[in-house]
């Protein structure tokens, strides 16, 4: 009886995914390594990764002291990190803010997007004004971080354009399937303080010759397929989604990165609600899809409580594809997350 009520339960939870996510079953599934889970920079979220030219990774924080600081410890809006060494034997380092920093932050915001293009680093930064986010800003470095400048790249909510990442491709845009630059943005219908999930969810995608990222006229948006021709357009108000949820939403952050020995792009953001462990992973052979959903959890990802944005290391990634580490963030309203967290795990073949 016992085994059959377990059998019922799994049943059901299965026809409860099937039925929420809002694209076929991938044929490649997702296994976690609970055992490798660890934790530093306590007090620090987002922490999204980017593999640059000197082999080291560099990620930005919010509301924290970065590595080796606290919640209140070197505590900046917005700092830069630098991660050095192997998945087993790494360590942090504060290169722009943060406890102990080499460099001083010199202005505040957040980013859930960072690049390397060749050896300049280039960082989506919003602004911290309601309602929700007012714009988000380019902004760039050419010593790896040690200074920021902001671009006149600029993006609005009002062109519903908004919290953008950068699709990853390997070391320093090594890997790239082109010389565009491709960053995803949020389409947000969220007119308060909070964020939360944009209903109905859609994504959209802007891609620009990297010789020109700093100049927005230069911007194109994916404006649709007609038969098998991709369309671009320099009109942001000509933009389609190339992501829909529109049952559970998306969340108000993402990470988008490319798997190169499984030539396959992964797409992560919440859904249904945020900073609760609904969690998505999606996978497509195009940067603009057809999707598939590797995994599509409803709540509380692997019982750790208040998760809300994650990031594949391409760094840190196996020489064949399959095992990957990953990097997540989120509060310590229900469960300890508001750090870098770490967790390796696999790709597998359904």
């Amino acid at each position: 009886m016992k085994h059959l009520l377990c059998f019922i339960i799994s049943v059901f939870s299965l026809l409860s995914n099937l039925r929420s996510q809002p694209y076929p079953l991938s044929e490649i599934g997702v296994k976690y390594n609970e055992h490798t889970k660890e934790q530093c920079a306590p007090g620090s979220d987002n922490f999204q990764v980017t593999w640059a030219d000197d082999d080291h990774q560099y990620a930005a924080w919010g509301d924290g002291g970065g590595f080796g600081g606290t919640n209140s410890e070197g505590r900046v809006k917005l700092g830069v990190a630098r991660i050095e060494g192997d998945k087993n034997n790494y360590f942090g380092t504060n290169v722009w803010g943060g406890f102990k920093s080499e460099n001083a932050a010199k202005f505040k915001g957040k980013s859930w997007g960072m690049i390397c293009i060749d050896s300049t680093l280039y960082m989506w930064v919003t602004t911290e004004q309601h309602p929700h986010i007012k714009d988000v800003t380019l902004a760039y470095s050419v010593d790896h971080g040690a200074h920021w400048t902001k671009s006149d790249v600029k993006f609005y909510n009002s062109e519903n354009m908004t919290i953008p990442t950068f699709l990853q491709f390997g070391r320093a845009y090594s890997d790239a399937r082109d010389d565009y630059v491709y960053s995803y943005f949020i389409h947000s219908l969220l007119q308060t303080e909070d964020f939360g999930i944009s209903k109905p969810g859609k994504i959209y995608l802007a891609r620009v010759l990297k010789d020109y990222i700093l100049d927005k006229s230069k911007y194109e948006y994916f404006a649709g397929i007609n038969d098998s021709t991709v369309l671009w357009s320099n009109a942001v108000d000509d933009k389609k989604p190339v992501f829909i949820n529109e049952i559970d939403g998306v969340g108000w952050n993402l990470s988008v990165s490319y798997n190169k020995p499984l030539q396959r792009y992964f797409l992560m953001t919440e859904h249904t609600e945020t900073i609760a462990g609904y969690h998505g992973i999606f996978d497509a052979p195009t940067p603009w899809g057809p999707w598939t959903t590797a995994e599509y959890v409803n709540g509380n990802w692997l019982d750790y409580g208040s998760t809300f944005f994650r990031c594949f290391s391409n760094k840190w990634l196996s020489m064949n594809g399959k095992d990957f580490v990953m990097i997540f963030t989120g509060t310590n309203m229900d469960g300890n997350n508001d750090a870098w967290n770490l967790i390796e795990g696999s790709f597998i073949q359904k």
